[in-house]
């Protein structure tokens, strides 16, 4: 069952008073929940609750999609972020480039599969991996002799594409693999690719607020080359060969459960609509924060799939207690760089990453999601406009 873009954009036109929300799961919920339900009964009928044919589905599509060879669902972004690492051989001594300002699951991922990540300035426009502090971190590690580059994990933050024109330029000089941190950007594309089918290997994430999300945990694996999807089959399965009982490499249990994948197949169904409104969303705040604020801006030829929309102010705090009084959520996403995380603190010096430093101090995301109106868009807006002149 598909939906039409009469369904998708009917609830476009709220009342005044309709309350605005950061993310909105229920009015999508409600286009699905008849499908979704039937697809419950579906999957209780045939009993395969992990690796059921809804897997299948969902890799299928995802690949339709994004353009790219092959897809693997797993059991979570981080997941889906762990495993291609280990299909490397990632080991100790082993350099994997990330950035500064990121989920802590990025700077995980490495340390889980055995590496060392290397932490990257950003930059301030983009929010996202800066190619020229890349140049300067691989010659900084090659220098120094203890650690052996492997591999780049660039994070399409907020659903902007890393720049992985100049990164792969970066990546084929030194001879280094490149994981793409899709978590946050299905939707967004660079230079007409989908994020999915623009670096190597893409990592997303099914967590209930992206722009495609499950109901629960869950992710995928996107691949540019078969083989390597096939690895990544066997390593969520324990490293199991297709008897799924003899290991033939080191693997995990990172399966997606069917009942998840079932979800995504149908929010895959309102996705392009839906990612037209969010676009309609960024639009509004374009124009009108413009000269404002700071926003997070885009390089020639990518697109913003909005999984959020982020802003910089320089007084955040007193910013955010005026858009709360006015009904009005925001979020932080971070309010500390990784390497000022006690977990990761030995991997830089404070102070040395300033560009990530300034970010976790005056980023702010607003409102974002396919259900809001214009109505509410342009309150945000009045209000963030008020409260920054003030």
């Amino acid at each position: 069952m598909a939906y039409s873009d009469t369904q998708t954009t009917a609830l476009i036109d709220l009342p005044d008073d309709a309350p605005i929300q950061l993310f909105d799961l229920k009015t999508q919920q409600a286009l699905i929940r008849p499908a979704l339900e039937q697809r419950w009964i579906d999957i209780l009928d045939h009993g395969r609750f992990i690796g059921g044919p809804e897997v299948t589905e969902c890799e299928e599509q995802l690949a339709e999609f994004t353009g790219c060879a092959d897809a693997v669902a797993v059991g979570s972004g981080t997941q889906a972020l762990v495993m291609p690492l280990l299909a490397m051989g990632i080991a100790e001594g082993d350099a994997v480039f990330i950035p500064g300002f990121t989920y802590n699951a990025t700077a995980n991922a490495v340390l889980l599969s055995g590496g060392f990540p290397v932490i990257v300035d950003i930059d301030p426009n983009t929010f996202n991996m800066d190619p020229a502090d890349l140049v300067r971190k691989i010659d900084a590690v090659k220098a120094d002799g203890k650690l052996t580059p492997r591999a780049i994990m660039p994070v399409d933050l907020y659903g902007l594409p890393a720049d992985y024109s100049a990164i792969q330029a970066v990546a084929d000089a030194h001879n280094l693999r490149v994981i793409a941190d899709g978590a946050q950007a299905f939707g967004g594309k660079d230079q007409g690719r989908w994020v999915g089918n623009i670096a190597e290997i893409t990592a997303t994430s099914f967590y209930p607020t992206k722009s495609l999300g499950g109901y629960g945990d869950g992710g995928a694996i996107l691949c540019q080359d078969k083989d390597f999807a096939e690895r990544m089959r066997s390593i969520r399965w324990h490293g199991t060969g297709d008897n799924r009982k003899e290991s033939v490499r080191v693997g995990i249990n990172g399966r997606c459960d069917s009942i998840q994948c079932a979800v995504v197949v149908e929010k895959m169904k309102l996705f392009e609509a839906e990612r037209e409104r969010r676009i309609a969303a960024a639009a509004i705040y374009d124009e009108r924060l413009e000269g404002i604020v700071a926003r997070q801006t885009a390089l020639d030829g990518q697109e913003n799939g909005y999984g959020l929309y982020t802003v910089r102010v320089p007084n955040r705090t007193e910013v955010r207690a005026k858009l709360s009084d006015a009904g009005i959520p925001s979020g932080i996403y971070y309010d500390m760089a990784i390497h000022q995380m006690p977990a990761f603190s030995h991997l830089a010096e404070e102070g040395s990453l300033p560009n990530c430093e300034a970010a976790a101090q005056d980023s702010l995301s607003l409102p974002m999601h396919p259900y809001l109106s214009a109505n509410q868009v342009h309150k945000v807006c009045d209000v963030l406009i008020e409260a920054v002149k003030a």
